[in-house]
């Protein structure tokens, strides 16, 4: 651990109000986690003691409880039932509103907001980086993806308890927070006590470290903040199978499996609401009574939905559930590399947690490389 001009910092509890009051002085708009309908979801924060301070949670398929916590921890969680895409890649936006008058281009007038992201897991930070190469380039990027993206200040969380459903390490994506951060936290909690071990992966993180009291992190701190992150990549709840994923679904197209797997699945599309890298949208135009004003808005949109492939004069494509959760699933980790070359999925767990039936990914995929 190791950041611009120094070593690592250390920052008690204080220290982590103090970082959100800083980054609310700067005018962002601190979203982090927070106690709400007896989940623990990402909103926006008024300080630091909006955080879950010593709320943990249980999952497993289909399956979520919060649960209190020995220690005054506000970290000690794994994945909630959002994503940070949401802020990146809103779930309704309005692309353009005009009446006869005159025209509105809404994706290049509005200024996008600027957010500070606190307690952003691996797992997560992979999956803003492949938003960011799905919707950020190329030559049809999405201005207003690209807009929101520059302007964040990610503060990072590094796992040091993984929950029942997580998978990062087995993705490569956990549970260490890779690059793309401009603060790094390590949480050591122990009872009342809560210290944070900080790593500086940008010039502006720095300068927001620099206005905090902190004290230098001692080698022993370091060294014990760096093996509890590893010894958590060997406390995780599932792990995909060691195999090319990418080939062995491709082998698997005509597998009974997905018959199975269809039997319990009912393509309500949880699974592609929660994940974190699912980009999909659609667009609808909608106009007042008076037919003066009108307005296109784009949302969020499942391939699970019957419509999603539909063609004009010839009905929908995938018909069946078997067919839908194929796709999703071959996409997610076979197509993905083709298309933006990595795998689309980070290895957070929530497509298992919010899935009605308990479906599993790695469970399926572990199936089928022991059929392969």
């Amino acid at each position: 651990m190791s950041r611009p001009g120094g070593g690592a910092a250390v920052l008690d509890a204080a220290g982590l109000h103090r970082l959100v009051d800083i980054l609310l002085e700067r005018g962002y708009r601190v979203v982090g986690p927070t106690l709400r309908d007896n989940a623990i979801v990402l909103d926006e924060l008024e300080s630091a003691a909006d955080l879950p301070w010593g709320w943990g949670a249980d999952v497993g398929p289909g399956h979520y409880r919060l649960r209190r916590r020995d220690d005054n921890a506000a970290f000690g969680h794994s994945s909630g039932p959002q994503s940070w895409k949401q802020f990146l890649h809103p779930p309704r936006q309005r692309l353009w509103s005009g009446t006869r008058d005159g025209f509105n281009d809404n994706a290049s007038a509005e200024e996008p907001a600027r957010y500070a992201l606190l307690g952003v897991r691996g797992c997560d930070l992979a999956a803003i980086a492949t938003l960011n190469r799905v919707l950020g380039h190329g030559e049809s990027a999405d201005a207003a993806f690209v807009g929101r993206h520059r302007r964040i200040f990610v503060v990072a969380v590094n796992c040091t308890e993984p929950g029942g459903l997580c998978f990062c390490a087995s993705m490569g994506t956990g549970p260490a927070a890779g690059p793309g951060y401009d603060l790094a936290l390590t949480e050591r909690a122990g009872g009342e006590a809560v210290t944070y071990v900080v790593d500086v992966g940008s010039g502006e993180g720095a300068d927001v470290l620099a206005a905090i009291p902190h004290t230098a992190a001692g080698g022993e701190e370091i060294d014990a903040a760096r093996a509890e992150v590893a010894a958590a990549s060997h406390r995780m709840g599932r792990r995909m199978p060691d195999t090319d994923l990418r080939n062995l679904l491709v082998q698997a197209r005509e597998s009974p499996q997905w018959e199975e797997i269809a039997d319990r699945c009912l393509t309500c599309g949880n699974c592609t609401m929660v994940c974190p890298t699912c980009y999909c949208t659609s667009t609808e135009d909608v106009s007042d009574l008076t037919g003066e004003h009108a307005e296109r808005w784009q949302h969020w949109a499942s391939c699970y939905e019957f419509d999603f492939t539909y063609v004009h004069g010839g009905g929908s494509v995938r018909q069946s559930g078997a067919s839908r959760y194929r796709h999703w699933l071959t996409h997610k980790l076979s197509a993905w590399h083709d298309q933006f070359g990595s795998s689309g999925c980070v290895g957070c767990g929530r497509c298992i947690a919010w899935c009605p039936t308990g479906i599993d990914i790695t469970e399926e995929m572990n199936k089928m490389a022991g059929d392969a």
